[in-house]
């Protein structure tokens, strides 16, 4: 039997939050619904997730699995879904919108966003916004050809993966092999497919935070600038220095793409900065991104406290920004069942430094496990600042 929606009254503040993926992104959004008296259910595949700590109820299901999701959707019957992961069966998603539930910000932006193909064959194809290069690849063989075509230097990414998970850059044709294999190990889903991108010569790769509000406005806060390893971010700032044309020219491709996409919340819209000043779409995320975790310094409403607004349909009057701020990952350097932390109470005897644990179980070789966040007067301290908070913690397997 299909999910029952419950009754909606307009009068009614407190709603039902069916969050899926329960990470340190969850978490956070989690802590931002909470404050404003909202009633959140966290989902994940594994227990004691971050945002499980502090919901007022937890799940763990595969969420790839349709069957399991019609369960607790039935079980809990919410208000709002709201994917915080990119391993969901969005066919479901599609279902639930259909039978009157609210998906955040739309069933249709969750699928597309969730298949980097779908997403870059939207914004490339039918939005004609300037990206790089690409072509796909359901195997080796295909991959080999792609390159070729692509050409070399490329870069190899799963059409799903999450935090850059299977990510590579391909060199030169002996390269292939180990790229097919990482990017099938780091794949969520399954669909064992590749995207292959010219590798563009960026001067930067920025963020750009974009609100759609419930009214139809669109909001976006200051430029976030961010440096990846392995796919995956390392440290982010802000506000990052575009030219006003360059910052014109994102801000116009994020509101056509967020537009494209519809409904209510906060996307994550990444932008290569080409070394030829050219702007160039990346990809998008339709929730709060890694790389904002800087908002959560930075200014008096983080990148959650905007999402749980604006798909609550609740005011967004001014976004009041601190001044430079940076953020730093700590990372999990093996696999450990159970961890402790070491040096947290050193990083937060900086003055202007914020330290954000996340919670997490257990530990995996480069398994991102807290953050550290800093102000300075320029970017530039504030990033030294913030690695140098994060150089201070260790993660341990305690005795």
């Amino acid at each position: 039997m299909p999910p029952k929606p419950r009754t909606k009254s307009p009068k009614r503040f407190v709603r039902r939050i069916l969050l899926l993926g329960s990470g340190e992104l969850g978490k956070e959004f989690a802590i931002a619904a909470k404050r404003l008296g909202q009633y959140v259910i966290a989902v994940d595949r594994y227990p004691g997730a971050p945002a499980m700590q502090v919901a007022d109820e937890f799940e763990v299901i595969n969420m790839l699995d349709a069957k399991a999701l019609e369960d607790v959707v039935a079980k809990h019957r919410p208000d709002l879904i709201v994917p915080e992961i990119e391993a969901i069966r969005t066919e479901k998603l599609r279902d639930f919108e259909k039978q009157g539930l609210q998906v955040v910000p739309t069933a249709e932006a969750a699928h597309l966003t969730m298949n980097r193909n779908a997403i870059r064959d939207v914004a490339a194809r039918e939005l004609k916004l300037k990206t790089a290069r690409y072509l796909y690849a359901d195997s080796e063989e295909e991959l080999i050809q792609a390159s070729r075509e692509i050409g070399f230097p490329n870069v190899v990414k799963p059409v799903m993966s999450s935090s850059g998970k299977g990510q590579s850059v391909v060199r030169s044709e002996k390269d292939v092999r180990a790229a097919w294999v990482y990017a099938c190990e780091g794949m969520r889903g399954d669909q064992r497919k590749v995207i292959v991108e010219e590798f563009i010569r960026f001067d930067l790769e920025i963020t750009l935070l974009t609100i759609r509000t419930l009214d139809g406005k669109t909001l976006f806060v200051d430029p976030i600038g961010h440096r990846q390893e392995r796919g995956d971010y390392m440290e982010s700032w802000m506000p990052a220095l575009l030219t006003p044309s360059q910052l014109s020219k994102a801000k116009a491709i994020a509101k056509k793409v967020t537009a494209r996409l519809g409904g209510a919340g906060l996307f994550g819209v990444e932008f290569f900065i080409g070394r030829n000043g050219e702007v160039y779409f990346s990809e998008l995320s339709p929730r709060p991104h890694d790389t904002g975790m800087v908002t959560l310094i930075s200014q008096d409403l983080s990148e959650f406290d905007l999402h749980a607004r604006a798909i609550l349909g609740l005011p967004i009057p001014q976004i009041k920004s601190h001044g430079p701020s940076a953020s730093a990952v700590v990372l999990a350097d093996r696999e450990m069942s159970v961890v402790d932390y070491q040096g947290v109470e050193k990083a937060l005897g900086l003055k202007d430094v914020e330290v954000r644990v996340f919670g997490k179980p257990d530990a995996r070789k480069n398994r991102r496990m807290a953050v550290t966040l800093a102000r300075a007067k320029s970017t530039t301290a504030a990033r030294k600042l913030a690695q140098k908070a994060a150089s201070f913690i260790e993660i341990i397997s305690p005795k």
